[in-house]
């Protein structure tokens, strides 16, 4: 079983918080210092040198997508939505901002470390997934390319298995990955292979 994130280890993280002047930054700034981590706000918009910070949490009530230095969903660190207003619009704005976990307002003395440990855990855990689809569509796009690279050379070696072994010995030849290879056939329109490769 993975080791939950301490307290310790959030020591150090920088936290912003896009937020008016109001109570709720002043409550929410005490227990992130008590946390451990360094805090700054910002209002009405975020600037470049947002992007490396931690953590953002953001008025979920007075935001709007333009307040971000990326585009929408696509931070580059945990968003966590301070709700004081449940209105459907204003909940789907936030969840569509990308928001990793929620704070209601107003903000009490406690409720900030677990937001922040649930918005660490589901940002990872949509990066995590975001990454294994792109893995598959490589796979799956590196796999239509020996396709193609295996009907290309059939024309010329009349059968499936003996364009596969073809294509294998290419790759063999060149010193590449047999998916390099076949987009390699592909890029040169079959060319490479009507040169010197048959045995």
């Amino acid at each position: 079983m993975k080791r939950r994130p301490t307290a310790r280890e959030l020591g150090g993280a920088h936290a912003i918080i896009l937020h008016r002047n109001h109570p709720t930054v002043s409550a929410l700034s005490r227990q992130l210092i008590a946390i451990g981590l360094t805090v700054s706000t910002h209002w009405p918009v975020l600037d470049a040198g947002a992007l490396g910070a931690d953590f953002v949490f953001f008025d979920a009530d007075m935001g709007h997508d333009e307040q971000f230095p990326w585009e929408t969903n696509k931070s580059p660190m945990p968003l966590i939505a301070l709700i004081g207003s449940e209105a459907p619009g204003r909940i789907e704005w936030a969840l569509a901002a990308g928001a990793d976990a929620q704070l209601l307002k107003p903000v009490g003395d406690n409720g900030v470390y677990s937001a922040l440990l649930i918005a660490r855990a589901t940002y990872n855990a949509a990066k995590a997934s975001a990454a294994e689809v792109q893995s598959l569509k490589l796979r799956l796009n590196e796999r239509q390319s020996v396709v193609r690279a295996v009907n290309y050379l059939m024309n010329t070696e009349g059968d499936e298995d003996a364009a596969y072994d073809r294509l294998r010995r290419m790759a063999m030849d060149w010193r590449i990955s047999f998916e390099e290879a076949a987009q390699r056939v592909i890029a040169k329109g079959g060319q490479d292979g009507k040169r010197g490769h048959r045995t």
